[in-house]
């Protein structure tokens, strides 16, 4: 669709500027998306722990290293329950001592050897020497078996003392976790994009805390019908237009997802965005996905230094019965061979155009006279 003349002017000079008459280019079918500009790393934290915020690194905006603490929680709780888990542990670890020397007494020395009324040092010995070894000989008991089922008694209390002190231990583990959980740590350099909470509020396990992103390498992430992911490859080159200032660039095409949506029916793509362009996530940006199911078609194209730049929008000065006037366009993606760039609309080919104008030149001009004119 033509734009309409925006100013008119008087004959001008054919010396004065070099004019061409726009000529014509094979154009492959595109098709424009709209997409969203997206940071390349972007976590969302949320509570693990009930509690109260206690710390907050920062506000929108401000960045932070990798290791950094970014939210904390209130912890005195869960501190003195840690205190308590720790004395049970120590309590537990000697009874577990305790149950190894007993289990080398028994061993060495056996308590099967004396009796529990044995008396001062004759009757003690009378026990050991003949009571014990007179029941031995005529049935009443087996010393021998006594002795193992200690052993294997004392063998016993150790490990149950063992078990004891792994789950004082495994007690301990447990809070150590939940005191982790209490604090937010940055992942990676970046910055916090959006607050949740504010320090003094209470939250619950599941409750939104933060989000933080790298901002400093961003995205574009488009969602692209399936019949057009067959001129979609990894690591092509595709214009694109950023919302700030109609800026348009060239991105690389960085991920495919593997699969379509299936109520949608369209597949995830992300195109790397150079270093240091304007604007930042959550902008509108249009992306060109060429079309390879359609032969395209001839488009106008004209030489780059014909077109003035008024603001974001792109025109051009089009002679026409030796006046001219300045006229808006709508310029391609693509930059064809010899400096050349493909006008969308606002032109037909075979017009005549003014390749040089001047920067200062913009309102009518009359040939006659040499005096510009008020558009």
């Amino acid at each position: 669709m033509l734009v309409p003349p925006l100013l008119s002017a008087a004959p001008m000079h054919a010396s004065q500027y070099k004019t061409e008459q726009v000529g014509m280019a094979q154009s492959g079918a595109h098709t424009m998306l709209g997409g969203t500009v997206v940071p390349l790393k972007e976590v969302s934290f949320s509570a693990q722990m009930p509690g109260r915020v206690e710390f907050i690194a920062g506000v929108e905006g401000a960045t932070f290293e990798e290791g950094v603490v970014l939210v904390a929680l209130d912890e005195d709780d869960l501190l003195a329950k840690r205190r308590a888990a720790y004395a049970q542990y120590m309590k537990a670890q000697a009874a577990f001592r305790n149950s190894r020397v007993q289990y080398t007494r028994e061993v060495y020395s056996g308590s099967h050897m004396e009796s529990e009324n044995t008396g001062m040092a004759i009757p003690k010995m009378f026990d050991r020497y003949m009571t014990r070894p007179f029941s031995d000989m005529v049935g009443a008991d087996n010393s021998e078996v006594t002795r193992r089922a200690q052993i294997w008694d004392s063998g016993t209390r150790i490990d149950q003392a063992r078990a004891q002190m792994m789950q004082t231990q495994a007690a301990l583990q447990e809070l150590d976790a939940k005191l982790r959980d209490t604090r937010t740590i940055a992942p990676f350099h970046g910055t916090i994009v959006q607050k949740h909470v504010e320090v003094g509020d209470t939250v619950q396990p599941g409750m939104p805390l933060l989000q933080f992103a790298n901002i400093h390498h961003l995205q574009i992430k488009v969602e692209v019908p399936a019949r057009l992911m067959p001129g979609i490859k990894k690591g092509m080159s595709i214009p694109a237009r950023l919302d700030v200032g109609g800026t348009l660039i060239e991105t690389r095409v960085a991920q495919v997802f593997p699969m379509a949506d299936p109520q949608r029916h369209t597949v995830t793509v992300k195109l790397d965005l150079p270093s240091n362009v304007p604007g930042g996530p959550g902008m509108y940006a249009e992306v060109m996905i060429p079309d390879v199911t359609s032969p395209g078609d001839q488009v106008p194209a004209i030489p780059a230094s014909a077109i003035i730049w008024r603001g974001s929008l792109p025109s051009v000065y089009v002679v026409s019965n030796g006046k001219m006037e300045l006229r808006m366009i709508r310029r391609g993606g693509d930059t064809l061979e010899g400096g050349k760039v493909k006008v969308l609309s606002g032109l037909q080919v075979g017009e005549t155009i003014v390749i040089n104008p001047p920067n200062g030149l913009a309102g009518s001009w009359d040939a006659g006279s040499g005096e510009q004119k008020a558009p």
